[in-house]
């Protein structure tokens, strides 16, 4: 069974860190927020873009997020989120670009998914390649 615990090294199978193919991390980011995680009780998704100096670095950031809230004995315990982010060098066309959009905010997943992929921030950045694709999971 699919576990907090074990969704960044799952999603690492399923997504090459080497690939450069946008919408293919895009499509198996979808199937995954699909799947059921154990004691997840709300699906939490964030599609988000800009460019920013996360470490050091200025660069545009076009993220997929999927984020877990953790209770221990029915008690709020913190919050973990699993960012899937392809980076990009912030060219002209990049840099202008942001938004922010929670699933959360529709009415189901699938509405999401369809908002999301008629946004222009997400449209355009599909012509580009990425620097390098980023998965990695934590609290917040």
């Amino acid at each position: 069974m699919l576990t907090v615990r074990n969704a960044e090294s799952y999603l690492r199978n399923l997504i090459s860190e080497d690939s450069d193919d946008i919408n293919n991390v895009w499509e198996t980011f979808k199937a995954f927020c699909r799947e059921t995680v154990e004691g997840e009780e709300n699906k939490e998704i964030l599609f988000q873009c800009g460019v920013y100096d996360y470490n050091g670095e200025n660069l545009f950031h076009f993220e997929f997020v999927r984020q877990f809230t953790i209770y221990e004995e029915n008690n709020y315990s913190h919050i973990e989120q699993l960012h899937c982010g392809c980076l990009f060098e912030p060219t002209d066309e990049l840099k202008n670009l942001e938004v922010s959009e929670w699933s959360m905010d529709y009415d189901d997943l699938e509405d999401y998914f369809n908002h999301i992929e008629s946004l222009q921030e997400f449209k355009i950045p599909l012509n580009s390649k990425p620097i390098r694709i980023e998965i990695v999971q934590g609290s917040i």
